[in-house]
């Protein structure tokens, strides 16, 4: 998957990892980037198209499938990360409204473009969705629900001709971690990370260099194991 003159989505553009993808997405070549965000997006390069795209709101995913004609990468990068201690079930169900549920009902609208132009799925995880981290229990609950369903989408549509990766993204310089202390990577980095990797065809992209050393042993580990076994039980399906 070249990214030069593609057509990429990418949602939760605004700011962050979504806006430094938008900005590598255009620096490799996209033909055209659809910036989904919530707000209004300012200052873009004539092949960035700003859509108004809340992952909640049914109808402007409607709304962005109707103006998209084209695909070739959709990135699901939209979230959201609140500190909580498990005792408020309207967090756990923010967090899941977003970073699930959203994600699965704009992989829906899209997917038919995506099966057209034997495309690519690309879901922005975190390492919380392979272990818990503590202080934010509700995100990582939806993020590994999300690496669950990435799964997922990756034997059901393996057949089709679509390719599903997974990004395991560690500590990064944004507002979501604003208030840890800790190591933490650039946005622009990790979207480089996440465009090489894509690139060179990799399932599970580890894109800085807190998640790094996990790339071996995630590879060759007894969960990817599992997946493969797991995978194989889906019926063989023709790409033509």
């Amino acid at each position: 998957m070249n990214i030069a003159n593609r057509t990429i989505l990418i949602t939760g553009a605004s700011r962050g990892i979504g806006r430094a993808l938008v900005t590598e997405a255009v620096r490799r070549g996209a033909k055209r980037v659809y910036a989904g965000t919530r707000s209004v997006l300012r200052n873009v390069a004539d092949r960035v198209t700003p859509l108004t795209l809340d992952v909640t709101n049914p109808s402007q995913i409607q709304g962005a499938a109707d103006v998209v004609d084209a695909l070739d990468v959709l990135i699901n990068n939209a979230g959201i990360a609140i500190y909580d201690d498990l005792t408020k079930s309207d967090v756990i169900e923010q967090h899941m409204a977003v970073n699930f549920r959203g994600w699965l009902s704009v992989t829906l609208a899209f997917l038919p473009l995506l099966r057209r132009s034997r495309g690519a799925i690309v879901n922005n995880l975190s390492l919380a969705s392979l272990a818990s981290l503590p202080i934010i229990p509700a995100y990582s609950i939806s993020k590994a629900a999300a690496f669950n369903m990435t799964q997922t989408w990756r034997a059901l549509l393996a057949g089709q001709g679509v390719s599903v990766h997974a990004v395991f993204i560690g500590p990064t310089d944004t507002d979501m971690t604003r208030g840890l202390e800790i190591p933490k990577t650039s946005p622009e980095t990790v979207a480089q990370g996440i465009l090489d990797g894509l690139e060179s065809g990799e399932e599970d992209i580890f894109p800085n260099p807190a998640s790094q050393p996990l790339v071996e042993p995630w590879r060759t580990g007894v969960t990817k194991a599992l997946e493969r076994q797991f995978a194989a039980l889906i019926p063989e399906q023709s790409t033509s």
